[in-house]
């Protein structure tokens, strides 16, 4: 080796730790809203200032259409489901009433014929000597004779 060569110079850099919530620390002043500059610089509690670009959060993706637990459908076919019971429930309590009304209309109408038959039975067959307002004729053995009428 020659002494003309020289080692270059190697210079060494030793990084400082940052800590987060140093225990001294004087809290930081919050920063007034307003346009942000292209670049920003920090002053770190123990004066350090670190300029860099801020950054930018990233979009947040669009929320999906939120899919409820059970599809419409089903939801659907459960209250037909239930609104045809309900009317089948009531169709069978309405027919029930419409027999039972018409057994009861027959009813009626059977005890008033048998009660007005009766009464019209009796005026006509009655054995009743007297009636009032009738006229009465007693009709006699006639002879008939040469065409001629003897009474």
């Amino acid at each position: 080796m020659a002494h003309s060569e020289r080692p270059a110079a190697v210079e060494v850099h030793h990084p400082i730790p940052i800590t987060v919530h140093p225990p001294n620390a004087a809290p930081l002043a919050p920063a007034q809203p307003g346009p942000a500059s292209a670049v920003q610089s920090i002053v770190l509690p123990n004066g350090q200032v670190v300029t860099g670009y801020p950054l930018t959060p990233a979009p947040a993706p669009a929320p999906a259409a939120a899919r409820p637990a059970v599809s419409r459908t089903a939801v659907n076919i459960a209250l037909g489901g239930i609104g045809f019971g309900a009317v089948c429930g009531g169709l069978v309590l309405l027919t029930s009433f419409i027999a039972a009304l018409t057994a009861f209309i027959t009813q009626l109408i059977t005890l008033a014929a048998v009660t007005f038959g009766g009464w019209i039975a009796a005026q006509i067959f009655g054995t009743t000597s007297h009636r009032s307002g009738g006229t009465t004729i007693n009709i006699r053995k006639a002879v008939i004779k040469r065409s001629h009428f003897h009474g």
